[in-house]
C-alpha cells in the first residue's frame, strides 16, 4: 500500500508532509540534538548516539580507520560529532591526538570525565555548522550529516573547507540516486556525489557492513576526501 501511494503522490508532496510534521521543525540544531541525547530518542540500549554506533556496527570500521590513521600517517583526529565515544574508544590509535566535538554540552562534559585517562583524548563544544574546528589531519564526520538540512550541511561543508585540515572522512551511501531535504533532526540517506553535493570521487571508500534497516543500508559508507578538492 505504502509502495502504491509513492507511485501516486508526488515526491515534493511528502517531503513536504515529512517536514511539516517533523517534531524538530522549530528547534535550532543545538536544541534538537539536545533532545535526542536527553531523550535517548535512538532508543539504543549500548549508545545513546544510537544503534549505529554500536560495537557490532563498527567492527569494519574500527578495523580500517586503524589502517587508515596508519596508512595516511594521521597525528591528530577531530570526530565531530563525537557522540558517547562507545565505539571510537575502541580504535588503537595510540599516537594520534584525537579531539572529540560535539554540540550537546551535557554529553562532552560526561565524555571528559568518563575518559580522563585517555591522555591522548579530549573533548569539547563544537558545532560543526558554524564554530571554527580545531586543526587536525583528519575530520571524521560519521552519522551526521544525514540528520542535518540541506542548509545546515551546506554550512557545515564550508567550514569543513575553510577549516585548513587535510581529509574528510564521512558517511556517504553509495547506492542512493537521488538526495532530498529534511528538517535537521530527521534522518535519510545521502549520496554526497550527487546533486546538490556534487562531490567528486573519493579517495577510499569503506563499506561498513551495515546490517540496520534490514538489509536496505547495505550501502552505508565512509568516504575519504582531500579537503582542498572539495
Amino acid at each position: 500500500m505504502k509502495n502504491q501511494l509513492k507511485k501516486i503522490i508526488p515526491s515534493w508532496f511528502i517531503n513536504w508532509r515529512r517536514k511539516k510534521l517533523s517534531k524538530f521543525r522549530d528547534m535550532s540544531p543545538q536544541e534538537t540534538f539536545r533532545h535526542i541525547y536527553e531523550t535517548n530518542h535512538w532508543n539504543s540500549k549500548e549508545s545513546i548516539s544510537g544503534g549505529g554506533s554500536e560495537i557490532n556496527q563498527t567492527i569494519t570500521l574500527i578495523k580500517d580507520l586503524e589502517e587508515i590513521i596508519s596508512d595516511k600517517k594521521i597525528t591528530s583526529l577531530l570526530d565531530v560529532p563525537c557522540g558517547d565515544f562507545n565505539w571510537m574508544k575502541e580504535v588503537n590509535m595510540p599516537s594520534t591526538q584525537y579531539i572529540g566535538g560535539d554540540i550537546v554540552e551535557d554529553l562532552i562534559k560526561r565524555n571528559s570525565e568518563n575518559f580522563k585517562d585517555r591522555t591522548n583524548v579530549t573533548f569539547k563544544v563544537v558545532d560543526l555548522i558554524k564554530d571554527p574546528l580545531p586543526q587536525s589531519d583528519l575530520i571524521f564526520v560519521r552519522d551526521c550529516l544525514v540528520h542535518l538540512s540541506y542548509d545546515n550541511i551546506f554550512s557545515a561543508i564550508q567550514n569543513i573547507k575553510s577549516s585548513g585540515c587535510k581529509y574528510l572522512m564521512t558517511t556517504t551511501f553509495t547506492e542512493c540516486d537521488k538526495n532530498t531535504d529534511i528538517v535537521t533532526g530527521n534522518w535519510r540517506k545521502i549520496n554526497l556525489e550527487k546533486k546538490p553535493f556534487n562531490f567528486p570521487k573519493p579517495l577510499l571508500i569503506i563499506n561498513e557492513n551495515c546490517t540496520e534497516g534490514n538489509g536496505l543500508n547495505k550501502d552505508k559508507s565512509m568516504g575519504i576526501w582531500e579537503i582542498s578538492a572539495l
